[in-house]
């Protein structure tokens, strides 16, 4: 497994080492062991998510307060999609910046995003799946949101989205968002 570092470095790129031959491909995709050696903590992984979204739908930016603050390790696993981390963490040297990367069915690739981050994403092609772990059970009442397109955070996504929920157009900006404190 290939670890990808990006600007912010608490948030991980994994790419795995992938066998193939004629009958198709074979990879590892997880490894609590290894996984917890490479990000220098345990993570005990609670409840895991399924989304399918049409090309050009847009969710985000989540995330949710304490303590049902969660990290989530993100792969898609059908289509494409570039995913989004915003450091929301208010005593971080990193704070209000955002990374961001594309992961496909075909790349195999993985996004780790720590508590403390605003999480989106753009579906680049038609049935875009993802799968993702998250270490804390979701919460309604913790659940907050920020707007996609925040201009003081200025994400590029890579296309236009045409269609975002309700809810997430009625999301705070980063200003007046409520934010990570721990």
């Amino acid at each position: 497994m290939k670890v990808i570092e990006t600007d912010i470095p608490e948030v991980l790129i994994f790419e795995p080492n992938v066998f193939g031959d004629d009958r198709g491909f074979f990879f590892e995709s997880f490894n609590q062991a290894e996984f917890e050696r490479v990000i220098g903590r345990s993570v005990n992984f609670v409840q895991d998510n399924h989304s399918c979204s049409s090309v050009g739908v847009l969710r985000g930016l989540h995330y949710q307060l304490p303590p049902s603050a969660q990290a989530k390790l993100i792969r898609c696993v059908a289509g494409a999609l570039y995913d989004i981390a915003v450091d929301i963490r208010e005593n971080s040297p990193n704070f209000g910046q955002w990374v961001g990367a594309k992961l496909s069915a075909k790349n195999k690739k993985q996004i780790w995003i720590p508590e403390g981050f605003a999480h989106g994403f753009i579906a680049l092609e038609e049935g875009t799946e993802i799968l993702y772990k998250t270490n804390n059970y979701y919460s309604k009442n913790d659940e907050r949101a920020i707007r996609w397109d925040d201009e003081q955070l200025a994400i590029e996504w890579p296309i236009k989205p045409t269609i975002v929920s309700d809810k997430d157009k009625q999301a705070y900006s980063f200003g007046d968002a409520q934010l990570f404190r721990k």
